[in-house]
C-alpha cells in the first residue's frame, strides 16, 4: 500500500519500521515541528522525522495540521491508500481522514473506549490496572472515538514503568497493524461503547509531586507511571529529589510520620508513608545530576533516619 504516515515520538518508530519490512510504501512521514529540549534547550527532532530521513522518507512538520494548505496538498499529491497514525500529537481534520480510500487509522496503546487521549499507558499504571493493550481504530475527527478494527491485550508486569511499558506496546502495536493491513478489505469496523469511555489527558509537570501521606502502594504507581516523564519527585532540605523505581513494603510495616525516613537498608531508603504502609526508595536523582542507585546516593549524602522527606 501506498501510505502516508503520521507520528512523533519513538513509540512510533516500530510501526513505520514493520510497515517497511512488510513490503508497504511510506511515500511521506508527517510529524512534529522541531522543538528545543534539555538544559541547553537545543532544537531537537522528532524520533519519527530521523527515522524517515535515515530511510529517505520525505518529511514534513506542520505547525498546525488542520489549517495547513501545504500540508493537504502534499498529500493530494502523493494520493495514498491510507494514512497511518501512532502517536502524532495533533487531531487530522476530515479533510485528510478521508482523503485516501481506506482513510485513515490509529495505533492507540489502550483497550478502547477505555483510556482515550494523549497518556493511555501513564493513567493505566496510575490506575492500577493489570492488563491494558493496544486497539487499532479508524480515525474521525473526535478524540479516539472512531470504530475499531483490532485489538491485542496484554498483562502489565508487577515493575514496569510507563517508559517500559509503552516501549513494549509500541512493538505489539506494529506487529497488529501489519497484520491488520492485510485484512484490510474483510475486517469489520465495530461501534465503540460509548458508555464505557474513560480518559487519558496529558500529564503536567507538577502531578508528579509526591504525598507520602498516600499508601505507599499508591505512591509506587505514581513513580512507575511517571517515568521517565514528567518523574515522581519529593523534596530534601529544599532540593528536589526524582524517585526513578523502589518497592512498597508489604510485611513488618514501618510506623512513622508519612515522609520521614524510618531505616536505611542496602537497597534504599525506607520512608514512612501513610495508612501504616512504607516505600523503599532503589533510584533517584538529584537535580541536575544523573540517576543513581540509592546505596550510591547515600555515600555522598548525610540523609538520615529520621529526615523529612516532602
Amino acid at each position: 500500500m501506498r501510505i502516508v504516515f503520521f507520528g512523533s515520538p519513538q513509540a512510533a518508530v516500530p510501526s513505520l519500521e514493520k510497515l517497511l519490512e512488510a513490503g508497504h510504501s511510506i511515500e511521506l512521514a508527517i510529524t512534529q515541528p522541531d522543538r528545543p529540549s534539555g538544559r541547553g534547550k537545543k532544537l531537537c527532532s522528532p524520533p519519527v522525522k530521523e527515522a524517515a530521513q535515515r530511510r529517505g522518507i520525505p518529511v514534513l512538520q506542520p505547525e498546525k495540521i488542520r489549517t495547513d494548505e501545504l500540508a493537504l496538498e502534499a498529500l493530494k499529491k502523493v494520493g495514498p491508500d491510507i494514512n497511518i497514525v501512532v502517536a502524532y500529537g495533533q487531531i487530522l481534520p476530515a479533510s485528510i481522514i478521508n482523503l485516501p480510500r481506506y482513510k485513515s487509522i490509529n495505533v492507540h496503546f489502550s483497550l478502547l473506549p477505555k483510556y482515550r487521549g494523549a497518556a493511555p499507558v501513564q493513567w493505566a499504571i496510575l490506575n492500577g490496572e493489570k492488563k491494558t493493550g493496544v486497539t487499532i481504530f479508524e480515525l474521525n475527527e473526535r478524540m479516539d472515538e472512531g470504530d475499531t478494527l483490532a485489538y491485542l491485550e496484554t498483562e502489565i508486569g508487577t515493575t514496569e514503568n510507563a517508559g517500559q511499558l509503552e516501549q513494549r506496546l509500541s512493538r505489539l502495536g506494529a506487529d497488529l497493524l501489519v497484520k491488520t493491513l492485510t485484512r484490510i478489505d474483510e475486517i469489520p469496523r465495530l461501534p465503540q461503547d460509548q458508555a464505557k469511555a474513560t480518559s487519558a489527558p496529558r500529564l503536567r509537570k507538577d502531578q508528579g509531586a509526591i504525598a507520602w501521606t498516600g499508601d505507599a502502594f499508591l505512591i509506587d504507581r505514581m513513580v512507575r507511571a511517571f517515568s521517565p516523564w514528567p518523574g515522581a519527585f519529593t523534596y530534601w532540605q529544599g532540593r528536589r529529589i526524582t524517585i526513578h523505581a523502589g518497592s512498597p513494603l508489604r510485611s513488618q510495616l514501618r510506623h512513622g510520620e508519612p515522609g520521614r525516613v524510618v531505616e536505611v537498608q542496602k537497597e534504599g531508603l525506607v520512608v514512612a508513608c501513610g495508612e501504616g504502609t512504607a516505600y523503599r526508595i532503589e533510584r533517584l536523582q538529584k537535580e541536575n545530576r544523573k540517576e543513581m542507585a540509592a546505596a550510591d546516593f547515600l555515600r555522598g549524602t548525610r540523609l538520615e533516619i529520621g529526615d523529612f522527606l516532602g
